[in-house]
């Protein structure tokens, strides 16, 4: 089960995966707002476990403090947490830091368990160094990698619009078309409407 909440100035969509049979859920990219959040989590009566970062600007990570669970982000992103220059929070003058300590640093092609689902990490550099897009079955958690018909700025400090390329060209245009695309940011889409109509996925 994915449920989309839309946060913060910047309008990112966190994600609550959830683990049906278990009812255990990871918070994907918790942005901003935690209390509209866990509101929702609470709700549900959802067990949360931990917190899944696509990467690590500030309008992906400014709640972390606020929800008490472990931090999962690719190793490469992981200096983001605490370094509001390179978070960018300190572009809208936030100045977010991490204060947690629980922290598991992501590879490429590393398993998390969420009760009997299986997520893949992606190792998709170019929005950022250690951008992550997360497939799980037949649904991929994009991030501000891919977009519907777009993908994520590079101009941004730390950006690479090679590697960005690349990396959508290389690990993801291979995916299936009806596999489910849910970006860091607007509406959802598929891998076959991408392959037709984005021009960034190559010939």
């Amino acid at each position: 089960m994915v449920n989309k909440i839309v946060v913060g100035q910047l309008q990112t969509n966190c994600y609550i995966l959830t683990d049906i049979k278990s009812k255990q859920c990871a918070i994907i990219d918790p942005g901003a707002e935690p209390e509209k959040i866990m509101e929702f989590i609470d709700n549900k009566k959802l067990t949360p476990v931990f917190i899944i970062h696509t990467h690590g600007h500030g309008d992906h990570i400014a709640a972390d403090n606020n929800i008490n669970l472990p931090v999962y982000i690719h190793k490469d992103d992981a200096g983001f947490l605490t370094d509001p220059a390179k978070n960018l929070s300190q572009l809208y003058a936030t100045n977010f830091i991490y204060k947690g300590t629980r922290e598991r640093l992501l590879e490429d092609g590393d398993k998390i368990k969420l009760g009997d689902l299986d997520i893949t990490v992606i190792h998709t550099p170019g929005h950022s160094p250690g951008g992550i897009c997360l497939l799980c079955d037949n649904i991929l958690f994009s991030g501000d990698t891919l977009f519907a018909s777009g993908i994520g700025r590079t101009d941004l400090p730390f950006g690479n619009e090679k590697q960005i390329i690349d990396s959508i060209r290389n690990k993801l245009v291979n995916l299936p078309d009806d596999t489910k695309v849910y970006p860091g940011h607007g509406p959802e889409t598929t891998m076959g409407v991408e392959k037709k109509d984005n021009p960034w996925m190559g010939d």
